[in-house]
């Protein structure tokens, strides 16, 4: 047993997968920080709307100001470019690391808690321990990711059964979502009977059965992680949500290796030169 969960947890890598996946997370982190959690620059100067969630009242971790604001924002962006570029990794992965989760806590402490961003921050913390540490170490900061990701949709689930109850596929949260930031598509969606509701059971039932990509291969796998792009562009489409900082962690199920692979190979055959790429054929991917 012992052997069969090491080799789960350990399955090798292509560190290029690692190298990629980073690359896409910290270029993304500014987008982000502009965007997407940036009600953290609005409530600079609003100690009374601070609200610390549960892992900044362990930590004490003070509420935003404007210099602390500025400070952080330069810090996490500096570090993740240099980051992206290759240098010091480890040391800049770590920086980025806490800096981004100091501000994703303030910024869900000043409004609520988003899942959306639970496996991009998980990738932030684990993506630096597998740097020219061979294929093993990539394997499980991989998987860390993909786990994340498979968590965020089966508790998404367990919340919707646990608030809404049995009933919640039942009811009327997608009318709802609509009715509040509906777009010409939602509307058209909900204008055809039942589609609303047949909806909400495709998505319970799909984010219950989200573990199973964590245990599948090829073109399963593949049609699995499709399967939860389209749900999110559908979702953008019809009501304005749609949880990129979650989606470009699902590039942790993609062999992303194999397209760097490809890209030099093209580019050595245009040169001219041998495309053999040492060790192309001794990873076995995590999917």
């Amino acid at each position: 047993m012992g052997g069969a969960l090491d080799r789960w947890w350990f399955a090798p890598v292509s560190p290029r997968r690692v190298r990629i996946l980073s690359v896409v997370v910290y270029l993304f982190l500014p987008l982000d920080m502009i965007l997407f959690t940036g009600g953290v620059w609005g409530n600079a100067g609003n100690p009374s709307g601070y609200r610390p969630v549960l892992v900044a009242r362990l930590l004490h971790l003070p509420g935003a100001n404007p210099a602390l604001v500025y400070a952080l924002f330069a810090v996490v962006v500096g570090a993740a470019l240099i980051a992206a570029w290759g240098r010091l990794p480890r040391a800049a992965g770590y920086t980025v690391a806490a800096g981004y989760l100091y501000w994703a806590l303030l910024a869900m402490s000043y409004g609520k808690v988003d899942h959306d961003h639970l496996a991009l921050v998980v990738a932030l913390f684990v993506l630096p321990t597998a740097v020219r540490a061979g294929e093993q170490a990539a394997g499980w900061a991989i998987r860390c990711v993909q786990i994340a990701v498979v968590a965020a949709y089966f508790l998404s689930a367990y919340a919707k059964i646990r608030h809404g109850g049995w009933e919640w596929p039942n009811g009327a949260t997608f009318q709802w979502a609509v009715s509040r930031r509906g777009t010409f598509f939602g509307e058209f969606v909900a204008s055809l009977p039942g589609a609303l509701l047949v909806g909400q059971w495709v998505v319970l039932l799909a984010e219950t059965a989200a573990p199973a990509l964590l245990f599948t291969r090829g073109r399963v796998l593949y049609a699995g992680v499709g399967f939860f792009a389209l749900f999110h562009l559908m979702t953008w489409a019809a009501i304005t949500i749609h949880f990129l900082p979650h989606v470009i962690c699902l590039l942790a199920f993609l062999p992303l290796e194999r397209a760097a692979i490809g890209g030099k190979r093209a580019r050595r055959g245009t040169a001219g030169q041998p495309a053999t790429v040492v060790g192309d054929g001794a990873v076995e991917p995590v999917s």
